[in-house]
């Protein structure tokens, strides 16, 4: 190879984005992370939990970013518009991966235009009711369901996790179930503990701290496994109720042509961000179980991605869920 070609083939190395040096010479600058809902709720303390983390192992700050709106479509939209060179992340969550792409009409496709990162911690649903409802199981309770004109269920609004599982329940059960959508998991739990709805199921975090309440009764969780948190919770399939799995799960997505390097450095640092013991402590303390390593690559979360919209779609269809 004459001199020519040989600087031209290393010109070429150099700025190709798939290449190894992409990902030696990455992150060039601050990297944003947006999270498409308000500040303070599941999915906007998880990436402030790592935070910290990721700038030691990138070497660059980490700036959070709330873009609500539109069940969160907005702020991902903006990430799918975002230079794919791995400096704006998405840190999505089940109801943006899943459901918007169902009920919402996107200017983008919740798989096609994005690349999956990495799975973060999910957070099961537990099944409740206020005190003044008489069963003290999951079958009792599905029996006093069954046996009223309607049954009151507390949802954290429109295709959010709490909704679906309502939906769910009436599928499985035949209950009378009637949706009442609140602005927030705080205003259902209120309402709930008041005795103005008789169910509720939310993320297993807004319910740890009610564990010894005497306003709630704690039936189930809505997983396969105890949540090691509150292992006197039996699951679903135990309680009769087989198979009423719901989980909210949040995740990483880049925008769709990130190169697969810079992909590979975002998993690696998440990763070992999440085995500090400090932070492990931190998930565990809010009902958050950490997946295992063989669901934490890339191509982990995008089948994980690809199977929940296979399972949830058909359901929220039938159900005729749409944005409001």
């Amino acid at each position: 190879m004459n001199k020519t070609l040989l600087i031209a083939a290393l010109l070429f190395a150099v700025v190709q984005p798939n290449g190894s040096a992409g990902a030696q010479s990455f992150p060039t600058r601050p990297i944003t992370m947006i999270v498409p809902f308000p500040a303070g709720g599941p999915s906007d303390v998880v990436p402030r939990l790592l935070s910290e983390h990721l700038r030691a192992m990138l070497g660059q700050s980490i700036i959070i970013e709330n873009v609500s709106g539109a069940g969160g479509s907005i702020g991902m939209g903006r990430v799918a518009r975002a230079s794919p060179d791995g400096h704006t992340l998405g840190v999505g969550s089940w109801s943006t991966g899943v459901v918007n792409g169902a009920i919402y009409h996107l200017t983008y496709d919740v798989l096609a235009d994005f690349e999956p990162v990495v799975l973060l911690p999910e957070n099961p649903l537990f099944i409740t009711s206020n005190r003044a409802i008489p069963a003290k199981n999951l079958g009792e309770l599905l029996a006093w369901a069954k046996s009223r004109d309607k049954v009151l269920v507390a949802t954290s609004g429109v295709g959010t996790s709490p909704h679906v599982a309502g939906v769910m329940l009436q599928n499985l059960t035949g209950a009378p179930v009637q949706l009442v959508h609140y602005r927030g998991g705080a205003p259902a739990l209120q309402d709930l503990m008041a005795g103005q709805v008789d169910l509720n199921m939310n993320q297993a975090s807004v319910f740890l701290p009610y564990l010894a309440d005497d306003r709630l009764r704690i039936y189930a969780v809505l997983a396969r496994t105890r949540l090691p948190q509150a292992p006197e919770v039996p699951t679903v399939d135990e309680s009769g109720l087989p198979g009423f799995y719901l989980s909210s799960w949040n995740a990483i997505w880049a925008p769709k042509g990130t190169p697969r390097d810079v992909i590979g450095k975002l998993n690696a640092a998440v990763v070992q961000a999440l085995n500090d013991a400090a932070v492990r402590k931190r998930f565990v303390e809010l009902g958050q179980v950490i997946p295992a390593p063989d669901q934490m690559t890339p191509e982990a979360l995008g089948a994980y991605q690809k199977a929940e919209i296979e399972k949830w779609w058909p359901i929220i269809k039938a159900a005729g869920i749409t944005a409001q």
